[in-house]
């Protein structure tokens, strides 16, 4: 039987991306203690606008932006309410920090990279 998942869409930089890489593309790192939520977001054109739009003028990001897409268990999820934070494109979910391991233990399969951005 197929455990019923939630596809959703993260977008990263050049680092989070080499994190992604070194744990084989099966969860994404702990956050840093200026970042106490991670949001993976729903809709894949918030996904790239994300990426393409801010990654890429983000030193921090490295100058870079990917587009990450994965499956999460749904029964996990439902823990957590989605947030609209702009128009219903702007959908995601707020995991706390300390539930990333957690959520990372939800996720289905690998993470896929299915986009990617650079500044000229």
């Amino acid at each position: 039987m197929t455990t019923p998942s939630i596809t959703l869409y993260r977008p990263i930089g050049q680092k989070e991306y080499e994190l992604i890489q070194s744990a084989a593309f099966r969860a994404f790192p702990p956050r840093l203690p200026t970042q106490p939520i991670f949001y993976p977001v729903l809709n894949e054109g918030y996904a790239i606008q994300i990426a393409r739009d801010w990654n890429t003028k983000d030193a921090a990001s490295g100058y870079t932006g990917y587009v990450t897409r994965f499956d999460v268990n749904a029964e996990f999820l439902s823990a957590y309410p989605v947030q609209t934070v702009g128009n219903n494109t702007h959908q995601e979910y707020w995991i706390p920090a300390d539930d990333l391991d957690l959520f990372n233990q939800n996720i289905i399969g690998a993470i896929q990279i299915i986009a990617e951005f650079h500044t000229p």
